[in-house]
């Protein structure tokens, strides 16, 4: 590498500064589903995020031989959204083999933040997701600070379609389901906290919509053809718009510096790939959801769309 002599252009934002600023924009999805998930959510935000710290601390200090990085908070923005990834009844044992796999094997093993190709927080959860299905489908929706419901297990609105078609989700409330979306895992429980924190991260200037929004664009328009070509098969758009955990990976995990394209039109073709993934695995997969193994997979094409569009050069016109 090139590197040319100072003076050179220095800026005020570091890499805490960003992680925090992704900590406070998740803070509202993480207090709406503390507050009706209750303990049970606090206990797999706490194991997830102090196994992600210890465990990176660890590892930089005795594997590595190298001054700790847990003070760029990214560990624990791992942390966070491995736990916003889970079901909120997931076993302690779990979380902690996913924040192994998240920090141990995703992140410190190709060297660390800035060097890892998959996003360690889904690389967890995929790895769970097939190592535990049985805990990781566990949809038991405990008692929390602001309901007192019964403990009750169901089919999420996306398993529900994938095992009864359109029957089976017929008079779905959408905007219940904007704001309040109890079951599946706890960061989906409220679509509109989750772009609450993403309309923070645009005004702070933290990412760019580009990736986002071609993701939403090609999952609406794909859904939408289905649809108009067979309604009594195929979910609408906007079903596919709100369910899941489309909002909390377009916004959160596919917008992630280290695993997304530099350039605007590489994250364009990016959020397209992505979002045509998604509907392919919803529609005809053998899971009900696809947002993070369409994630994983556009991941690894990360590397030529950087090769085939740069951004243009500073100075240049």
């Amino acid at each position: 590498m090139l590197v040319s002599p100072s003076p050179h252009i220095h800026a005020s934002v570091s890499t805490r500064s960003l992680m925090l600023d992704v900590v406070i924009a998740l803070l509202p999805a993480t207090i709406v589903a503390v507050l009706f998930y209750g303990w049970s959510e606090l206990l797999v935000l706490g194991v997830s995020i102090a196994s992600c710290v210890l465990l990176e601390w660890a590892i930089t200090r005795w594997l590595m031989k190298k001054p700790s990085t847990v003070g760029d908070m990214s560990a624990v923005v791992t942390g966070l959204l491995l736990a916003l990834n889970l079901p909120v009844t997931t076993p302690w044992w779990v979380v902690l083999i996913g924040a192994v796999v998240a920090i141990g094997i995703a992140k410190m093993s190709f060297g660390g933040l800035g060097q890892n190709v998959f996003n360690p927080a889904i690389t967890a959860r995929v790895f769970l997701l097939v190592s535990f299905p049985a805990q990781m489908t566990d949809w038991t929706v405990p008692a929390g600070f602001i309901h007192s419901t019964d403990a009750v297990s169901g089919a999420t609105l996306l398993g529900r379609y994938a095992e009864g078609g359109m029957d089976a989700i017929a008079g779905t409330d959408y905007l219940q389901t904007l704001f309040l979306n109890i079951g599946g895992s706890a960061g989906e429980i409220s679509a509109i906290a989750l772009l609450v924190g993403f309309v923070y991260l645009l005004i702070r200037r933290v990412i760019k919509p580009w990736i986002t929004l071609s993701i939403f664009g090609t999952v609406a328009l794909t859904s939408l053809i289905f649809w108009l070509a067979n309604p009594a098969q195929f979910s609408d758009p906007v079903f596919n718009l709100l369910t899941g955990g489309l909002i909390l990976g377009a916004c959160f995990m596919a917008t992630d510096y280290v695993t997304s394209p530099m350039s605007n039109w590489g994250g364009v073709i990016y959020g397209i790939g992505i979002g045509f993934l998604v509907m392919m695995i919803r529609y005809f997969g053998s899971y009900p959801e696809g947002v993070s193994f369409a994630i994983l997979l556009m991941n690894m094409t990360v590397p030529l769309l950087n090769n085939w569009f740069h951004q243009k050069k500073y100075g240049r016109k």
